[in-house]
This record gives C-alpha cells, sequence and structure tokens, in this order.
C-alpha cells in the first residue's frame, strides 16, 4: 500500500448509481487517500461507508429547476468544504461541478477536478462554452475518453490541466461462462440469435432536442425488425428499466417493440443478475445517440461480439473490424446489416470480439486506471504548491 497525506473531497449526485466512482475511490482508499464523498441519502452510502470513505450526506447537484435553493446549497456546500480543508475536490458529474466552482468562486484556491463521465453536455454548445466559462486556474479536467480531452484542447484549456483516464471496473467479477438463464428464463430456442441492449431506458430531453431516447432502443427495435423481414431468426432482449423514474418512457418502448417485432422483444426491466445474462447474449448491441464508452467495456469483458454507434468514447474500445463494430447513430438500417454480417461471420466474429476483450481488460483494469487518478492528483499538488 502506498501511503499518502492527501485528503480528497469527492462529489456524486447519486447514490443509487454511479458505481464506477465508488470503484475508484474504493482503490484510492487502498492508496492512503484520505477519501470524503459527499453524496445524497441512498442504498450506496452503506457501501461508501464499507470501502474506509468518509461519508457526507449533502446533495451538491446543481438545482436547475429549483433556483430559490442555491443559496442555501451554496452556504452548506462552503461549510464543508471549510470543515474538511481538502487538498483537492474532485467532482464526477456536470451538475455537482457547477455547485463546486460557482460556490467557492473563482479566487479559492483548492484545485478542483472534473472527472468528465460522459460527453452529452459537451455537444450541445451552449452548455459546453458555459462549463468550460465557469472555471477557473484552479480547475483541472479528467476526460474519460479521447473525444472528451479533445473538446478542451480545442477550447484552448492548458494540456497540464487536461488528462486521460477511463473509469475502470474489477476485470476479475467477469465470467464468460454460458448459464443458459436467458434461454430457459424466457423459452428461447437453440437456434435463435440473442440480440442484447444493457442499458436503463433514458427519456428524451426536449430541451437538448432529442426526439427519442438517449440509448437508442427505438434503433434496435427498428434494425430488429428489419433482420426479421429478412428471414433471420433473432430476438431482441432489452434488460434494464426506466431510468430517473420514466415510467411512462419505458412503457412507450415496450409497446413498441410489440408492435414492431411481436413476440420478438423482451424486456426484462431492471435486472441484478446482468453478469448472468451476458453470456447467453449473441450479440450486444449499443446503438447511443451519445455516449462516453458505456457499457461495451462489460460486453467485451464477457466476450459478447460489441456493435456500437460511432459518438463519444466508443471508438477508444471499438475499432472497426479489429475489436469490434461501428455503425452511424440513429440509423436501423445499418444496426441491421452489421447485426447480419456478424451472423454470416461467426469465426471472424469470434477472433475480433477476442480481440476486443484484451483491449478492454487493458484500458479499463481499475488498479491501473485508478493509480492514473492517484498520480495526477500528486502532479496537481506539486504543480498548485510550485505556484503558491
Amino acid at each position: 500500500m502506498v501511503k499518502s497525506a492527501m485528503k480528497i473531497l469527492h462529489l456524486v449526485k447519486t447514490a443509487v448509481g454511479a458505481i464506477w466512482a465508488l470503484r475508484q475511490m474504493r482503490k484510492l482508499v487502498e492508496y492512503g487517500v484520505d477519501v470524503h464523498v459527499a453524496i445524497p441519502e441512498g442504498v450506496l452510502v452503506k457501501d461508501y461507508q464499507a470501502a474506509g470513505i468518509t461519508t457526507h450526506c449533502l446533495q451538491t447537484d446543481f438545482p436547475l429547476k429549483r433556483p430559490w435553493a442555491v443559496p442555501q446549497l451554496f452556504h452548506k456546500f462552503r461549510q464543508l468544504v471549510n470543515e474538511i480543508q481538502p487538498d483537492i475536490i474532485h467532482s464526477h458529474f456536470v451538475g455537482t461541478t457547477l455547485t463546486m466552482r460557482l460556490a467557492l468562486g473563482r479566487k479559492h484556491l483548492t484545485p478542483r477536478i472534473f472527472q468528465v463521465p460522459g460527453v452529452l453536455h459537451l455537444e450541445n454548445s451552449v452548455l459546453g462554452r458555459a462549463e468550460v466559462a465557469t472555471a477557473s486556474s484552479s480547475d483541472y479536467w479528467i476526460g474519460s475518453c479521447e473525444w472528451t480531452c479533445n473538446y478542451y484542447r480545442r477550447a484552448k484549456i492548458d494540456k497540464d490541466h487536461i488528462t486521460l483516464s477511463y473509469y475502470g471496473t474489477e476485470l476479475d467479477k467477469f465470467d464468460i461462462s454460458r448459464t443458459g438463464t436467458l434461454r430457459q428464463e424466457f423459452k428461447l430456442s437453440d437456434t435463435t440469435h440473442i440480440i442484447g441492449l444493457v442499458a436503463y431506458m433514458y427519456a428524451p430531453k426536449r430541451y437538448l432536442g432529442q426526439k427519442t431516447g438517449l440509448k437508442g432502443h427505438e434503433d434496435l427495435i427498428d434494425a430488429i425488425a428489419i433482420c426479421l423481414e429478412r428471414g433471420y431468426d433473432v430476438t431482441g432482449v432489452f434488460v434494464g428499466g426506466a431510468w430517473n423514474g420514466a415510467i411512462w418512457y419505458e412503457e412507450h418502448i415496450r409497446a413498441y417493440g410489440h408492435e414492431k417485432c411481436g413476440d420478438h422483444v423482451i424486456f426484462t426491466g431492471t435486472r441484478h443478475d446482468v453478469p448472468d445474462l451476458y453470456p447467453d447474449i449473441d450479440i450486444s448491441v449499443h446503438p447511443s445517440h451519445s455516449e462516453n464508452v458505456g457499457g461495451a467495456v462489460e460486453s467485451l469483458l464477457m466476450k459478447v461480439p460489441t456493435i456500437t454507434t460511432n459518438v463519444g468514447g466508443f471508438p477508444d474500445l471499438i475499432i472497426q473490424d479489429q475489436t469490434g463494430w461501428l455503425i452511424p447513430p440513429g440509423q436501423p438500417e445499418a444496426i441491421a446489416d452489421m447485426i447480419i454480417h456478424v451472423l454470416q461471420n461467426p469465426e471472424v466474429a469470434q477472433q475480433i470480439t477476442n480481440n476486443g476483450h484484451e483491449r478492454a481488460q487493458h484500458l479499463f483494469d481499475i488498479n491501473r486506471t485508478s493509480r492514473e487518478v492517484f498520480d495526477y492528483y500528486q502532479h496537481i499538488l506539486s504543480e498548485h504548491h510550485r505556484w503558491l
């Protein structure tokens, strides 16, 4: 174990998700970092505490829809920072980053990191510029894909204030043994090809101009319908329920799926046995309209042939015809063509998938990625102290 006197305050807006942040903090504790987290009440609080992380139950997400709550939030946040006196504040969401920056102001000397979990806000020109405009010389960025890092470089951020590090995962948690769970539970024939999408159902955000869900459920449903029309025995299995209470959207997706594909779509809802389901999927499709690297990491770590859209951080992992397959977003015909291509070339597809498995193991090993974050802390503090 590496001993460290560093005290780091992390900001997380949810205690029911963002496991990737918890994994990272758990490793940082092992490195000897004094890790604190500001997090709302929720089921994961006990997991943070069990990992040796000091928890402070405070929702630090910027209350965009409740502007009257801003003064009290800023007051509580400044109190927390004064109480903890962290060496660095490390935020994992856009909203928590805005709170961190606006509550403390430009003259506050504590270094602040925004580890950017996704590219969505940067794809909106107004939101992207606004986020950059709130930063000061005390701010640093950890991009979790190349697309994100390149955005900040184009925005003229000092290169020493940007680094790349993926959110890692524990590689030993992935068992590629086929369980038969999916076929047994839903009585699927051995000859039926299971096309899987493992993702929550994110309802469209109208203020961002979205007409369909972020994860592309509608696109995959349309693609499965095309495959059926062409005579292929496929069934789409959609693992994951509504995100953030959007039950109406889940109901819409279920109805749309059965309307287009009849009994050739299955919706499992939210499941807690995803590792048991993944190995029985023949092709994993991630048709997101915006994404970091998303579930492609899990599907490749489970050695499932993986198709993704050519957006965000997917190309960091998916190299066309080398580690997987890329298709344009929002094009069901292209998804169907690629599904059929993979089905028609099983031996080549398996070799490509094996390559993808090796790449995923290298890029997303939590031991390596958390060490990168630890080293970046040291870089920031040495630079910060030089200028004090």
